[in-house]
């Protein structure tokens, strides 16, 4: 280790902290090859090939084409080898799968480690956020969320980045941000875990409509209006749900709202391009390797929206296309039918 890597490890991991990062996507890769920087790092994943590839070429093809990952990042597809040892657990998985690893996390996690997710979205048999999930299987563990706008090809190309990690409790919040901070990638910290974490489920309904619009030829106006109302549409579902109205004006609300609807890396705005081109929802997820969350959360969050009373035109049209009840182009004419009032009323 150099000079220079031992002083930026004492800096940002002065507990020596180990961590695992479960989940060899894009994200989980990426968030593990930032953490590898500062603190010894096992990423677990299911695929031997793979996890033979990150430990000898130091790559991931497969998720991260052409980027190199850090020789000190250690793969295995061992759960209790990443695991039993680890001091923080970080959770790469789809929001569908999360509560099953964790149950098999149980098996190996020592007391009171916490429980960082990456996921965006909501588990669509309960409507749980994903720190639910987890206060829900492994009470005692401190859990966390890390979002915001983050691009996982742009950060390891070395693009400057932000993200936010929330936890309930602000001092192992802080104490555990800096694990996650490498060069230009910048985390802060937040309290408002429930905000944080809906910003980041919720926007990917509102990536999806804003790639309809692409989709068929819609221009820079139309895109900034639905971001725009979007927003609107989000903040109201997460105030009613427990955040704070300013978490959705930050990082992890339009930050990553912006990011989402805007990048053509963006699987949710890529599922909505396509259907926008008229393909079918079954056709779309059938080419992709990668999930998008969004498909997933449509009908979870037009359930809580019900709930809760919230009025989400932008949401309710999304979830009529992908779960082939109109087509895109239907869509976005039943938005444009709506009568609009006052910019502070939904619509």
């Amino acid at each position: 280790m150099s000079d220079t890597a031992r002083v930026r490890n004492e800096r940002n991991n002065p507990l020596n902290l180990k961590v695992c990062v479960l989940g060899g996507g894009s994200w989980g890769t990426t968030v593990a090859a930032l953490v590898a920087r500062n603190a010894p790092c096992t990423l677990w994943l299911r695929n031997p090939d793979a996890a033979t590839e990150i430990n000898v070429l130091h790559t991931n093809r497969r998720y991260l084409p052409d980027a190199k990952l850090p020789e000190s990042l250690r793969a295995t597809t061992s759960l209790e080898e990443a695991v039993s040892s680890a001091d923080v657990v970080v959770m790469g998985i789809p929001s569908q799968n999360f509560r099953g690893v964790l149950k098999d996390v149980k098996k190996f996690i020592r007391p009171w480690v916490p429980l960082i997710s990456l996921s965006k979205g909501l588990e669509q048999s309960t409507g749980m956020r994903m720190t639910e999930v987890i206060a829900q299987e492994l009470p005692g563990h401190p859990p966390g969320v890390l979002s915001g706008p983050n691009l996982a090809r742009e950060i390891m190309d070395g693009s400057a980045a932000a993200s936010v990690l929330a936890m309930e409790d602000e001092t192992v919040c802080t104490g555990l941000s800096s694990i996650f901070q490498s060069g230009l990638f910048r985390v802060y910290t937040n309290t408002d875990l429930v905000g944080c974490e809906l910003g980041g489920a919720l926007k990917n309904i509102i990536a999806i409509a804003v790639g309809m619009g692409d989709g068929l030829g819609a221009g820079d106006n139309t895109r900034a209006a639905v971001i725009t109302r979007g927003l609107a549409e989000v903040t109201r579902l997460g105030v009613a749900l427990g955040g704070k109205p300013e978490t959705f004006s930050g990082l992890a609300g339009m930050g990553d709202l912006v990011a989402t609807c805007t990048s053509t890396q963006s699987r949710n705005r890529f599922v909505g391009e396509k259907l926008g081109q008229g393909q079918s929802i079954d056709e779309i997820i059938d080419e992709m390797h990668m999930v998008a969350e969004g498909v997933k959360s449509a009908p979870v969050v037009m359930e809580l929206a019900r709930t809760h009373g919230i009025v989400m035109p932008i949401a309710q049209e999304v979830y009529d296309v992908v779960q082939g009840k109109a087509n895109a182009s239907k869509a976005f004419r039943g938005l444009l039918r709506n009568p609009a009032g006052s910019e502070a009323e939904p619509g």
